[in-house]
């Protein structure tokens, strides 16, 4: 790659900073020197920067920024103490003990440095000191504070910087990267050799593991994914720290100077130090880019600046992929590149570490170092418990060994030895069509992707060697890739794999308590093993293209499935599965399941029990592999109402009696269970002429009886208005129960008061009794683990709703008051789409909402719903991180289908017009947080 000329004199004039300088002092003294010395650094500073952000809009250059920002406060720090050393404590005859020189340390050692960094300083003194050294740096350091600069600092000798260096792996590391600045040079040389010679010396494996240790928890603390669809430039798996951390160990343990030195060394290729520092120009580029887009040190790349710093470095839409998905593949690229040359580092280390440590690998592990060969083959061997190659050209013998690497590993438990990883990453040009085609290698393939033991870990170490990728050019297409919202949390390829992994996990039995349904379908699924787990990996293949990735992902299943060794009607199969691998969680989510037509429907396109086991399995594989609190009680409960209701369709056992017949029944059940319950004869008659048919049939006969003596109470209590509250533990809701006089914007009041206490309705069912009251059930998502704890939080929500209901609390001021913005949402756009369907129930016209998620959104949809004179029969709500889609099943006030195409035109452009009304507003409080 080109380098990017520095041009550092465009940044700052040295000299004419010093005569600058120097004329202040000349002119004033004391406080009115210092205080015109400060603006005029205050301004060189932000003309520098400003200088500084324009080259990198036009060169790129991340490096080259870093380098640029690092010169200007070289100048700056160099003048400071110049100016103090010469104008305000001046000595005619310096002794030895009146010395000091000034090195960078830290980040700022490298000679890099962006906006927001720390500008991290070791102030060296002399071992005999006078007064004069601490009055200079007293006097740097205050001028550098009253400048706003965040500065980290440390004044010692030579002898204690070599004492703490010995001790202290972070002073070891700053020591490392120190680079001098100004003052006494000799000072700096001699720490410099010291340091060489009695702490670097012979001590590169025990620095080593130390840094390496430090790299793990640090990944363990920023996400132990590079695949988090917000990641950490700096501190993150695949970030700018882990590169740094591979430079400081390579400086330490070769004794080299610069990167570039490492391929000298052996431990880079020429071509795979050109990757190091194409990775790390792209990396600085996005954090400058970063902190002077937010004017601070934001390390962390949000949603609500990933678009903006898409533009900033020149990315444009293509067809699938708009300009921040493009950005974001590439950033996910270079930090898989990190990865890459952090295994072939560590090979060469280990390597090297091996020939001149006895008993090596206590580096890596607590154990004598152990080579044995390994049974069924002689291309691989057990290097201290991790698969190695025999010799270099166990690949280019047998390409098929790309595939048994992996096999073997899985089938004897084994870890990857650095060196055979760095052997397959040079190796992967060897992956072409006659490797794809080969019988042998599919089957490989199939067993380590279907392996009852991990299938999840040695996929994942298959996709990072890029061999996953190369196997399956389709699969290639999707690596790195992310999708611009806030619903998924990984790269489309990390979910993929995790989706592989939940499904190991509910075969092996471990999902049992959280996926009771899917684990007891599973022996029953053993013929349809492997394609289940060839449909979880394949069903998002064809994400990022123009057209739905449900479609083209089943074609593209038709085209490889022959070729990994599938049947006609098992590859018919996979690609149905594909193709309709989103179904079954939207009829769940979006549908009222209490609805028959909905529950026949699915059945008219399931068509058999087979796929409907199937089907369910993969949704929720594909759900819980989205990322962390997305799956949820409530989604398991809705996805089993589905199955069941369509798997008694199915089997021909779903009852055709007519409606009234069948309320006729459900009102004879509930009678008898209330005489059961002890209620008198009168009362129940009295309570069974209260309900509708609609609530009889959609309504379980154990919510009923709750009901009955909740409304039993309230009348004895003569309440108008009552309300009760009920967490339901596994389904991981709380269901709030409202009985209130009835009103067309009652749904509306109680969203707008769940709004305003951050509870997030996922449903609701709306009945009228016959004397005009209404039983409306509100479920909101689960917050608290314990019952305890959640029904307090209840509680509360329960009594807010009921001062609004009463008119003692007024709506918009809570919601504006309590209500919090959601960060992130507002870098979204989801166009406004409203769809009203007769064909989806019998008896009701079905409008589905989909738009931007804000605060409040569910009451003003209700609202004006209700202003549309409509009748709310139930809601359904479902948040895809920023996006939502609410289906409302409604009926005109004379309980008929709205049938008038004007009328539905009307309905359509009322609630476009409430869709977009808040787009372009700043968020009034908290959105509702994702229903998954």
């Amino acid at each position: 790659m080109a380098k990017v000329p520095l041009k550092l004199d465009q940044i700052i004039d040295a000299a004419a900073l010093r005569a600058e300088l120097s004329g202040f002092a000349e002119k004033s003294s004391g406080s009115d020197a210092r205080a015109s010395v400060m603006r005029a650094l205050k301004a060189h500073i932000a003309e520098g920067r400003k200088t500084a952000e324009t080259m990198l809009m036009n060169d790129g250059g991340g490096t080259a920024c870093a380098a640029r920002l690092s010169h200007l406060m070289d100048v700056i720090i160099s003048e400071v103490q110049y100016f103090a050393a010469t104008h305000v404590y001046p000595t005619q005859n310096p002794s030895s003990a009146e010395r000091l020189a000034i090195v960078a340390v830290g980040g700022y050692g490298r000679g890099t440095l962006a906006p927001g960094s720390d500008i991290d300083l070791l102030f060296l003194l002399p071992y005999k000191q006078t007064p004069w050294g601490e009055q200079i740096v007293e006097y740097v350091l205050y001028m550098l504070w009253d400048m706003g600069l965040k500065v980290g600092h440390a004044t010692r000798n030579i002898d204690e910087c070599i004492r703490q260096a010995r001790t202290d792996m972070t002073i070891r590391t700053a020591v490392l990267e120190a680079r001098f600045i100004c003052g006494e040079k000799p000072l700096f040389e001699e720490m410099v050799e010291r340091f060489d010679e009695e702490v670097v010396k012979d001590t590169g494996a025990e620095y080593s593991q130390a840094k390496l240790a430090e790299r793990d928890l640090r990944h363990a603390k920023a996400g132990e994914s590079r695949y988090l669809v917000e990641p950490n430039v700096k501190d993150g798996k695949g970030g700018l720290r882990d590169l740094h951390t591979l430079f400081w160990i390579g400086k330490y343990f070769y004794r080299v100077r610069r990167a570039e030195d490492l391929v000298g060394q052996g431990v880079f290729t020429r071509k795979e130090y050109l990757q190091f520092r194409k990775a790390e120009d792209f990396l600085w580029a996005v954090r400058c880019h970063m902190h002077f887009l937010t004017g601070k040190a934001e390390e962390r790349l949000h949603f609500d600046i990933q678009r903006d710093i898409a533009e900033r470095l020149g990315y444009t839409s293509h067809p699938g992929l708009s300009a921040v998905e493009r950005f974001m593949k590439h950033y996910f690229l270079t930090a898989k590149g990190v990865g890459d040359l952090t295994r072939i580092f560590c090979a060469a280390l280990e390597e090297e570490q091996g020939k001149h440590v006895p008993g090596f690998n206590r580096f890596f592990m607590n154990f004598s170092r152990r080579r044995r060969k390994l049974a069924g083959t002689s291309d691989f061997i057990v290097d201290n418990h991790r698969i190695n190659v025999a010799d270099e050209g166990v690949f280019e013998r047998d390409p098929v060994n790309l595939l048994r690497l992996f096999w073997f590993a899985d089938r004897h438990g084994l870890e990857y030895h650095p060196e055979a990883l760095k052997l397959l990453t040079r190796s992967l040009k060897l992956i072409d069509r006659n490797l794809r085609r080969d019988k042998e290698a599919n089957r490989l393939f199939m067993d380590v992707l279907t392996s009852d033991r991990d299938p999840a870990l040695n996929m994942r170490r298959m996709n990072e060697a890029g061999v996953l990728g190369k196997l399956i050019p389709d699969f290639n297409k999707i690596v790195a890739m992310m999708q611009f919202n806030m619903y998924h949390h990984y790269t489309v390829d990390e979910h993929l794999i995790r989706c592989i992994g939940v499904l190991s996990e509910i075969e092996h039995g471990d999902g049992e308590k959280l996926h009771p349904l899917s684990h007891s379908l599973m022996p029953s699924l053993k013929p349809w093993r492997e394609v289940l787990y060839t449909t979880v990996l394949l069903h998002d293949i064809a994400k990022g293209r123009p057209e739905d990735h449900e479609t083209a992902g089943a074609r593209i299943a038709r085209r490889l499935c022959p070729h990994m060794g599938f049947d006609p009607k098992e590859t018919e199969m996979i690609a149905w599965l594909v193709e309709h691998h989103l179904d079954m969680s939207m009829a769940a989510q979006t549908r009222d399941l209490n609805d028959r037509k909905t529950i026949q429907d699915f059945a008219d396109m399931v068509q058999s029990v087979e796929r409907l086991k199937l089907l369910l399995v993969l949704t929720v594989c594909d759900i819980r592999g989205v990322g962390p609190g997305v799956w949820n009680g409530w989604k398991g409960q809705l996805l089993r109402t589905l199955y069941y209701e369509t798997e008694v369709l199915l089997t021909g056992g779903f009852s055709e009696a007519p409606r009234s017949t069948r309320a006729d029944e459900a009102r004879q059940r509930l009678g008898s269970a209330l005489k059961e319950n002890g209620w008198p004869e009168k009362d129940i008659e009295d309570y069974l002429d209260l309900h509708y048919s609609a609530y009889l049939l959609a309504v379980d006969l154990d919510d009923q009886l709750r009901h009955a003596d909740f409304i039993r109470e309230a009348d004895r209590e003569k309440r108008p208005l009552a309300t009760m509250v009920k967490p339901h533990t596994f389904e991981a809701v709380t269901e709030i129960t409202v009985f209130a006089p009835d009103h067309p914007r009652l749904l509306s009041i109680i969203a707008g008061a769940c709004s305003a206490a951050g509870a997030n309705i996922v449903d609701a069912q709306i009945f009228t009794t016959t004397h005009g009251r209404a039983l409306d059930t509100i479920l909101i998502n689960r917050e608290f683990d314990f019952d305890a704890d959640e029904r307090r939080r209840a509680e509360r929500v329960r009594k807010l709703i009921e001062d609004v209901l009463s008119g003692k609390s007024y709506l918009p001021d809570m919601i504006d008051k309590r209500a919090k913005p959601r960060r992130g949402t507002r870098a979204f756009r989801v166009e406004p789409r409203v769809e009203i369907g007769n064909t989806l129930s019998n008896r009701f016209s079905v409008i589905e909402v989909k738009g931007l998620d804000r605060p409040g959104l569910l009451s003003e949809v209700t609202e004006t719903l209700s202003d549309l004179s409509l009748d709310i029969a139930s809601a359904h709500i479902t948040t895809f991180g920023e996006k939502v889609i609410d289906t409302f099943y409604v009926t005109d006030l004379t309980g008929q289908k709205i049938v008038s195409t004007d009328r539905l035109d009307a309905i359509r452009k009322a609630l476009l017009r409430t869709l977009e009304s808040g787009v372009e507003r700043p968020n009034r409080g908290k959105s509702r947080a994702a229903a998954e």
